[in-house]
């Protein structure tokens, strides 16, 4: 079956979309990329969606809902042109959507208890009628109503496509956010350790626009970054933050690293007097330093570090982790044959095949969730769709 998966980040720059071949079952699925390709939003649009997930109205989210929609629709359609194939021949898409709020730690609601949310927007029924294939979506929804976090969703695809007999692997996702998966050697899918370690390209990326004033998105290769000096007192004060001390299971996004810690940050710099380059390169090594520490939580040896995400293209980053995990390995996942920039989306196309075979594909050990669950919502494409068992 070739399948579709679409994702966009926390740092909310576009749509990444996979197409890949999938064969097997359960736990033994044969995955081939087919094709990837990125669509960028328009600045104004990521813009608009950082102003919403920061402070936005209803209004605001339900536009956005119908206007992401459409841009993921677009991002898959393209991902097809690029294959050269017709549309006939793609049998579905899982769409991770853009987050724009997730709330992992419980809340208290009189008369309901303890009630944790998520909100990923880009509305599959809008994908599903513009492309005509049937779409699965919401993926963390479920795993949040069995009681767990709803992230990281993507260690169960580590699991199938990453493990190795003889190396325990920590597989390091560098995105807006920054997640680990350690799979032990010999390790059975309830062995594997996951979870979110704090900031990555989010905060990278929002200094940059913030320091610019706009002119730049991102440090291309972190090379103003290289060109910094870490402020110790300044990486200290941030290390203290209490997600890092959390044991895990646990997951964040912007509503922890998000524009009131930026706004902390910058207060601080100014205090200290110290040049964007040095706060660059004081974020870049908290984002290494808060990696490392997941190993605190890890029961074995990890023997290579495996880096996927926009992050394994940064430079500084790079040599910060390997500098952090010295002597231990640090490969990117082109090292396994891989695309580092596609292997999310790839996870999202993988997670939409097992939904639709009633595969479980979280794991509770990692979200905290009280039992396995199948993960998505399916909206059936405009040809009809047919369970691939019939």
């Amino acid at each position: 079956m070739k399948v579709i998966g679409l994702m966009s980040g926390t740092s909310a720059d576009g749509v990444d979309a996979a197409l890949v071949d999938i064969r097997g079952t359960g736990h033994a699925l044969r995955v081939r990329p087919v094709a990837f390709r990125r669509t960028p939003y328009p600045a104004d649009l990521q813009r608009r969606i950082l102003a919403a997930s920061a402070d936005g109205s209803a209004a605001d989210i339900c536009h956005l809902n119908a206007v992401l929609g459409e841009w993921f629709a677009r991002a898959a359609l393209r991902v097809i042109r690029e294959a050269g194939l017709p549309a006939k021949h793609v049998r579905l898409i899982g769409s991770h959507g853009q987050t724009v709020q997730h709330r992992p730690t419980p809340v208290r609601e009189p008369g309901l208890g303890s009630i944790r949310s998520t909100l990923q927007i880009a509305e599959p029924a809008i994908i599903a009628e513009r492309t005509g294939i049937t779409t699965v979506a919401d993926f963390r929804a479920r795993d949040i109503a069995a009681g767990g976090q709803g992230a990281p969703l993507t260690p169960y695809v580590h699991y199938l496509l990453l493990r190795d007999a003889r190396r325990s692997r920590l597989i390091v996702n560098l995105g807006g956010i920054s997640n680990v998966t350690y799979l032990p050697a010999r390790g059975t899918l309830a062995s594997i350790r996951a979870f979110d370690t704090g900031p990555g390209n989010m905060l990278l990326d929002a200094l940059v626009r913030r320091l610019t004033r706009g002119r730049r998105s991102m440090d291309r290769e972190g090379k103003l970054a290289a060109r910094g000096t870490v402020d110790t007192g300044l990486l200290l004060a941030l290390l203290a933050h209490p997600f890092f001390h959390q044991k895990p299971p646990k997951s964040t996004g912007r509503e922890q690293f998000g524009d009131a810690f930026l706004l902390r940050l910058l207060a601080a710099s100014r205090v200290r007097r110290r040049a964007p380059e040095d706060l660059l390169a004081t974020c870049s090594v908290l984002t290494a330093i808060t990696v490392g520490g997941a190993r605190r939580w890890l029961t074995g040896e990890v023997d290579e570090l495996i880096v996927g995400g926009g992050g394994a293209r940064n430079r500084t980053l790079m040599a910060d982790l390997a500098a952090v995990f010295h002597p231990t390995p640090v490969k990117t996942l082109e090292a396994l044959g891989w695309d580092s920039k596609a292997f999310e989306a790839i996870a999202f196309a993988v997670l939409a095949y097992q939904s639709i075979h009633e595969s479980c594909a979280n794991v509770p050990a990692v979200t905290g969730a009280a039992h396995p669950v199948v993960l998505g919502t399916l909206v059936p494409g405009k040809r009809g769709w047919r369970p691939v068992w019939c």
